[in-house]
């Protein structure tokens, strides 16, 4: 049998898997986070008809004769270049700008994707649309335990921002030095005990004048059992001393520490308040929003803003070798090398963006460039067929 008949079929062959590949390209133009691929062609074995012969004294040398048997699929190769950003404004969509890859666990199995459309599954967990659980590293007291295993990113409603106690408040403001005898101020303020508790703590400021004595001072008492809490003297410039101390200090008010060191004591005004205090209540989650590097940073119904986790991203050293896993995903492979993790912006890692998707890097133009080259090399190879059949034709009507 001629070999251009089998030449032709190993073209026809080849150029197929090109029109598979470039009609896969074409197809997934709008797929959030899709590498396109390209096919390369080598030849096959060549048969020899005619060694190579070196050069003699009386003769030159020669070169080998060799008939190629056809073509094969060298490779199929991904291109990871960098997608367009379009942007979506939902939090929960996320874009690595530069190198790296979510990481994703479905089935016990770990993956590797580009596509960051990312939702909230029932329980919390950031899933993609498959339901692949997007892994990284939960804060642990207010810190991210980055270097440690990994796991899913849980941002479920459950998760609270601790109650603290109140131990210290602080006041501001002026206290009238034209207040009369027995004229008294009460101030309030929320404070909170180890468990979240709230109550009311309120202190009376009450003015006593002593003509006799020669006494000018404020008496602040606390609501709770009616306790002293201290006196403040007024002096004749409008400041006020505590305890023999020109700048009062802090003072305990059951087991809160109430700082009066910015109150003053000017005539016409009164504008004593309450300015803050440290305890809280216990919260649940609210919302998060999402640095550069991945951290998540929580609101709470407590009004706290916390650090709750940071997604984590993966490189290797040949992105190349990651074999397709479906659903815009990669699995690990002998060629791919070793994954390794780490946080956005950092170790050659790009940097992540809310709000936003990297869009497919399928470029129409050179696909149907593509498509018209595997097509006419797909009839080029088919017209070496039906010309060796018509040679083959031609031989078997030399017996009539």
């Amino acid at each position: 049998m001629l070999r251009s008949l089998y030449s032709g079929i190993s073209g026809l062959r080849s150029h197929q898997t090109m029109l598979d590949v470039t009609g896969n390209n074409i197809a997934n133009v709008n797929t959030t986070g899709f590498k396109a691929s390209s096919v390369q062609f080598q030849d096959t074995l060549s048969q020899m008809t005619q060694g190579a012969g070196g050069p003699q004294a009386q003769a030159g040398g020669t070169n080998p004769a060799q008939v190629g048997l056809g073509v094969q699929v060298a490779g199929i190769s991904t291109n990871f270049t960098q997608g367009s950003s379009q942007a979506t404004g939902k939090a929960t969509d996320m874009m690595i700008s530069g190198d790296g890859f979510f990481v994703t666990s479905k089935g016990g199995e770990q993956l590797y994707t580009r596509a960051g459309a990312f939702e909230l599954d029932s329980t919390g967990r950031l899933v993609s649309p498959d339901g692949a659980i997007l892994q990284g590293w939960m804060a642990v007291n207010g810190q991210i335990p980055v270097g440690g295993p990994i796991g899913p990113i849980d941002l479920s409603p459950e998760a609270i921002s601790e109650a603290k106690p109140t131990t210290s408040a602080e006041l501001s403001g002026n206290l009238p030095a034209d207040a009369k005898d027995g004229d008294a101020l009460v101030r309030d303020v929320e404070i909170y005990t180890a468990d979240g508790t709230k109550s009311t703590m309120s202190l009376t400021f009450t003015r006593e004048i002593d003509t006799v004595a020669g006494t000018n001072s404020w008496v602040v008492t606390n609501s709770v059992g009616g306790a002293s809490v201290a006196t403040l003297d007024v002096a004749a410039n409008g400041t006020l001393s505590l305890n023999g101390a020109q700048s009062p200090v802090s003072t305990p008010a059951g087991n809160v520490a109430v700082n009066l060191s910015t109150l003053t004591g000017y005539a016409g005004m009164t504008t004593v308040g309450f300015e803050s205090q440290n305890g809280r209540a216990a919260g649940a989650l609210e919302s998060f929003t999402m640095a550069n590097d991945g951290t998540l940073m929580g609101s709470f119904s407590n009004g706290q803003q916390a650090v709750v986790g940071r997604i984590a991203l993966a490189n290797f050293t040949n992105p190349g070798g990651l074999e397709k896993a479906g659903s815009s995903s990669y699995r690990v492979t002998a060629n791919s090398g070793q994954v390794e993790l780490g946080t956005a912006g950092t170790g050659g890692l790009g940097t992540l963006a809310g709000g936003s998707l990297e869009m497919s890097n399928v470029d129409l133009s050179q696909e149907f460039t593509n498509l018209i080259v595997a097509q006419r090399g797909f009839q080029a190879n088919a017209r070496i067929i039906t010309t060796s059949d018509e040679v083959l034709q031609e031989l078997t009507n030399l017996k009539r």
